[in-house]
C-alpha cells in the first residue's frame, strides 16, 4: 500500500451505502470496520455478493451447492455483526465472474432500488498487491462491474430501459469508494471498530485456516494504515467523487 506524505482523513459519511463485492467474506476482509462505524453513526448499508463462494475450498470433492449455502449463511451472520440492512446474492459462478450485461443489469436494478449516495467496491485497476500478491480476478471484475453500473448505467434512462418503465428511475451515485488499492487518497479512522470487523470475520469459519494469524495480520495492516494519521487503525480508500 502506497502511503501519502500528508494523509487526508475522510470526514464525509454517506447516508445510504451499497457495498459490492465478489465473494462472501470480501467485505469483512475489506472495509467492514468503516462500514460498521458509519452504520453506528446513522448510515443505512446493504451488501451485494456477486457470487456465493462455491469454489472456496481446497477439496475438489466438495459439493459446490452445499458450500454456497454454507458461505451465504456465514455471510449473513457476519452482516448481522456489522449491521447491514440487507444482503443480496447474485449467484454468479465463483472464479468465473464476468462483467457482462446480465451482471450490470442486476447491479443497476439494486442501485436504483436502494438509491445509495455511495458505492464501495474493490479497486478494479489493482492487479498486483505490492510485489507479493495477485488480486483475484473476481475481485477486479466485481469492482469494474460496480463502477460500470454506477456510471453511466444507473443514471441513464436508456440503459436497461425496461427498468425505468417498471418504475426504477435513474439514480446518480455521488461517490465511489475503492478499497484494496495501492493508490489511496483518503483514510477513515476505524480505531473503535477493529474488534467488530474481526468478530464478523470469525463468522466465515469455512475460510479461516489460521484465524489467529489472520486477525494479527488484519490488526497490523489497519495499524500501518492508521500510523500516518496518528490513529490506532484506519481503512484506506481511493475516493471518486462523481457528484459533488
Amino acid at each position: 500500500m502506497q502511503a501519502m506524505a500528508d494523509p487526508i482523513p475522510h470526514t464525509e459519511r454517506p447516508e445510504r451505502l451499497m457495498v459490492i463485492v465478489a465473494h462472501p467474506d470480501d467485505a469483512d476482509f475489506g472495509p467492514a470496520a468503516t462500514v460498521a462505524r458509519w452504520i453506528d453513526e446513522g448510515t443505512v448499508a446493504e451488501l451485494v455478493c456477486c457470487t456465493s463462494g462455491d469454489a472456496g475450498s481446497d477439496d475438489p470433492d466438495t459439493d459446490p451447492v452445499e458450500l454456497a449455502v454454507l458461505r451465504e449463511t456465514e455471510q449473513r451472520a457476519a452482516a448481522d455483526v456489522i449491521g447491514y440492512r440487507a444482503v443480496h446474492f447474485l449467484h454468479q459462478p465463483d472464479g468465473a465472474l464476468e462483467n457482462d450485461l446480465a451482471l450490470r443489469e442486476e447491479l443497476v436494478r439494486l442501485i436504483r432500488e436502494m438509491q445509495p449516495d455511495a458505492v464501495m467496491t474493490p479497486d478494479p485497476t489493482q492487479v498486483f498487491v505490492g510485489d507479493a500478491m495477485v488480486q483475484h480476478t473476481d475481485h477486479r471484475t466485481a469492482g469494474l462491474a460496480a463502477v460500470d453500473a454506477v456510471y453511466p448505467a444507473a443514471r441513464n434512462a436508456m440503459a436497461f430501459p425496461h427498468l425505468a418503465r417498471s418504475g426504477l428511475a435513474p439514480h446518480k451515485v455521488r461517490r465511489i469508494y475503492l478499497f484494496w488499492t495501492d493508490h489511496p487518497t483518503e483514510w477513515v479512522d476505524v480505531s473503535a471498530h477493529v474488534d467488530r470487523k474481526l468478530l464478523a470475520l470469525r463468522a466465515h469459519a469455512s475460510q479461516l485456516r489460521d484465524p489467529a494469524g489472520i486477525e494479527q495480520r488484519m490488526r497490523e495492516r489497519l495499524a500501518e494504515q492508521g500510523a500516518p494519521m496518528g490513529v490506532q487503525a484506519a481503512d484506506a480508500f481511493r475516493v471518486i467523487r462523481i457528484e459533488r
